[in-house]
């Protein structure tokens, strides 16, 4: 390895739910110097080896590996992966978005109370995290909870593959579970870990469970472990946290990602405790804490109106910006497939405010961006009310793209909007982490 890490490599892997992107950026400049991405298949429930073959394909899709020093993995949060004692899946992992798990969450609410949990993990269960999936596999698939040696998520387990171990027979490294490891913000969002204490809450494992399982070791902001080949690895990140390094996130900050869904996270110095369930007492990648606010109705706002006005987005933002802030007094819910802030899984859109003069195309296009912003600008009111101060939003994701979103914001969100150009930020993230360990 360099001693003169100014002048190294890094690479940084966004593992997403749709795809796998990687990034090579060169430290003493900043720049990406080369890339590559592949595809996942599509569903809630995927085999992870299918994400292990998109990563070697982006990597080889990059250059490869053989002129990097140092590397880290951000990916989706909260995806249950299963192993047995050797090392080899036992199931289809969940991801975040498949919700068979949801009578599993009430079940464990009902066990523990919704104040006791957010206590001891910062989070109120939800079908979307870890702690839910395995009490569903608990009840709906003992043969196989029975056979858990160790837990791991999706940026762990990658991780872990990459550095040389996995399956007995498969890997040079072999099935050493003690290997694996993870970070403080993707350990945040299983639900048996606590934010407060950096530590596993091994008895709700149990709960879920049903038995104890080898979990990754929690690796501080500033550690790492080596690959095969002796590279420092860092410990990696959830997506949004990973996002967060990537666009440079600091305290008092929030991020505002308007994707199909929106993500509200902001960066706080303490951690946060909503009995309610709206905000996630999430931990940052970098020793902060990250209260998060989900949303299922973002840019497919935008998308649904543009559809019906026969436009494209351009166009929708150009409709939107030639009516008068308010829409004339037409309002548009957006809960076109449910929401999960406020949590109204059955709920559908409203249209309200329609008079002759109200009803036009202009007033449509300003009412679904208000809308749009509007349910976001409740998330980010979520997290100011548990004390976190607020005093810049950055706008990312692919929304954030249209100019009527990015100049009605600032007036919706009630903060000081910048709107970073669009990039990979998780993998930019993940390469940002890279850099550190790799300086030292």
């Amino acid at each position: 390895m360099r001693e003169d890490a100014e002048m190294a490599l890094v690479m940084g892997v966004d593992s997403s739910t749709q795809s796998c992107k990687v990034v090579i950026v060169d430290t003493a400049s900043g720049a990406i110097v080369r890339q590559g991405r592949a595809s996942h298949p599509d569903g809630t429930s995927v085999d992870p080896e299918a994400w292990w073959t998109a990563l070697q394909a982006a990597i080889a899709d990059a250059g490869g590996l053989a002129d990097v020093e140092a590397w880290a993995i951000g990916g989706q949060q909260h995806g249950m992966v299963a192993l047995d004692a050797d090392g080899a899946v036992i199931r289809d992992a969940l991801l975040w978005n498949d919700t068979r798990s949801a009578p599993a969450a009430a079940d464990l609410i009902a066990e523990f109370g919704a104040e006791a949990l957010v206590a001891r993990t910062g989070l109120v269960p939800v079908a979307s995290f870890t702690i839910t999936k395995l009490r569903w596999l608990r009840d709906a698939e003992p043969h196989n909870a029975a056979r858990v040696a160790a837990v791991a998520l999706p940026h762990d387990w990658l991780t872990w593959r990459l550095r040389g171990f996995g399956p007995a027979g498969v890997s040079a490294r072999g099935p050493v579970l003690d290997e694996l490891v993870t970070d403080r913000s993707d350990a945040s969002g299983t639900g048996y870990w606590n934010p407060q204490t950096g530590a596993y809450d091994r008895d709700l494992l149990v709960a879920a469970l049903g038995h104890g399982a080898a979990l990754p070791r929690v690796l501080a902001a500033d550690a790492f472990v080596t690959d095969a080949d002796g590279r420092r690895v860092g410990a990696g990140a959830g997506d949004n946290a990973g996002a967060a390094l990537g666009v440079g996130a600091a305290v008092g900050d929030v991020v505002v990602s308007i994707g199909t869904s929106g993500t509200v996270f902001a960066v706080s110095e303490t951690p946060v405790h909503d009995a309610t369930g709206t905000v996630a007492g999430f931990a940052s990648a970098d020793g902060h804490f990250l209260p998060l606010v989900a949303t299922l109705n973002a840019a497919r706002v935008l998308d649904a109106i543009a559809r019906l006005l026969g436009v494209d987005h351009a166009q929708l933002s150009e409709l939107a910006l030639a009516a008068a802030p308010g829409a004339g007094g037409l309002t548009l819910l957006p809960y076109f497939e449910g929401e999960r802030t406020p949590n109204l899984p059955d709920a559908t859109a409203e249209l309200t405010g329609m008079t002759l003069a109200s009803t036009t195309r202009e007033n449509l296009a300003r009412a679904a961006v208000e809308g749009m912003l509007r349910g976001l600008a409740a998330g980010l009111d979520a997290i100011r009310d548990l004390g976190v101060p607020i005093e810049r939003a950055l706008l990312v994701g692919g929304g954030a793209q249209s100019e009527a979103v990015r100049r009605i914001a600032p007036d919706l969100l009630g903060v000081p909007v910048d709107v970073p150009p669009p990039a990979e930020y998780v993998a930019l993230g993940a390469a940002r982490q890279a850099a550190g360990v790799l300086a030292g």
